[in-house]
């Protein structure tokens, strides 16, 4: 019995990363558009809290923190194709500049750099190296109408959700600890997505006058990139400042400038990134750091990268899911950061 439980619970496992591989184009707008429901719920919260907005109804509340949102992304998303025009035009530049490091270093040290790379150099334009990344990154609002659309059924749906908890769950325990079970993944999902915004904001502005101070080319956009990119644990802030460090050597064909990108912004990283946000986070999701590098890789596999920026929410939920039932609370436990899960802390 116990064999043929482990081979249903393998299949159900296959099955559902078939369907996460295959339904890609379906499911992950849905979870996108989750996080962002849980995101409006956080700026609620936080004007609810003020004196004259908190009065308003909470529909009234949901729609003003729905347009804030939006109009945020808007105005960003704007300023980055802007900023992207620019950028676009300054790739000649670049080239001739690779050509002069390139013949500055074979007079240096009398080689021919570009014979040694071979067939390598053939292949390196940077027009599609730029427009690969600019594609990666605007593929992530690609479906932006389909995560509005799924958006705007959860806000809609939102004030029924309690009627229909209560329909389902008619036994006060049950409906209490499901009542519960959901105020976790409240509580931790929305901690965390408003903690890690707030974080890659402060990274990403700070990033900004930084580079704006050294002179690079579409300061915003490497902004922005690096904003996103924080939210991708370990390896993202790694990448978010190889980035524009690149690109400084680049535009200036010089050294110096991509050492000060990788000096200065490589130390707002490190600041924000040992100092404020685990001040901030704490230790309230109690994810092991083993599990999110692995489940980084699982997920990017999965989704790619979308799949990266949303692999510490899943698994949160995945964790506090698992916690509840004794036949996966094993797993909640060897996920964990310590072997104790949140309610065993409370306790």
């Amino acid at each position: 019995m116990e064999t043929s439980k482990k081979i249903y619970i393998f299949l159900i496992v296959i099955t559902t990363v078939v369907v996460f591989i295959y339904a890609q184009s379906i499911i992950l707008p849905f979870v996108i558009a989750i996080l962002f429901w849980f995101l409006i719920r956080v700026i609620k919260k936080v004007l609810a809290k003020v004196k004259f907005i908190g009065r308003l109804p909470q529909w009234l509340l949901t729609v003003f923190s729905t347009l804030l949102m939006i109009g945020f992304l808007v105005l960003t998303v704007n300023m980055i194709s802007n900023n992207i025009s620019e950028l676009s035009k300054t790739i000649p530049q670049y080239e001739a500049n690779v050509n002069k490091m390139t013949e500055s270093i074979n007079q240096r040290f009398d080689i021919d750099l570009m014979d040694m790379l071979g067939d390598f150099s053939k292949d390196i334009n940077f027009g599609n190296i730029l427009s690969s990344l600019l594609s990666t990154l605007t593929g992530l609002f690609g479906n932006a109408f389909t995560v509005l659309l799924y958006l705007l059924f959860l806000l809609l749906e939102e004030p029924g959700f309690p009627k229909k908890l209560h329909a389902m769950y008619p036994d006060k325990k049950r409906h209490k600890h499901i009542t519960d079970l959901w105020s976790k993944i409240d509580h931790s999902i929305g901690n965390y997505v408003a903690l890690k915004t707030l974080t890659s904001l402060m990274t990403g502005f700070l990033s900004y006058f930084a580079m704006l101070f050294i002179g690079i080319d579409a300061p915003i956009f490497w902004a922005f990139l690096i904003f996103v990119l924080n939210f991708i644990p370990t390896i993202g802030s790694l990448i978010a400042t190889l980035f524009p460090a690149l690109f400084a050597i680049l535009q200036f064909g010089e050294f110096t400038p991509g050492i000060l990108v990788l000096a200065i912004v490589g130390a707002i990283q490190l600041v924000i990134g040992n100092g404020v946000e685990p001040r901030l986070m704490g230790n309230s999701l109690n994810i092991s750091p083993l599990v999110v590098f692995l489940t980084l890789a699982v997920w990017g596999v999965i989704w790619g990268i979308p799949g990266m920026l949303l692999s510490v929410p899943i698994t949160v939920i995945l964790i506090i899911i698992m916690s509840e039932f004794p036949g996966t609370r094993p797993f909640a436990i060897l996920l964990s950061q310590n072997g104790q899960l949140n309610s065993e802390q409370k306790e």
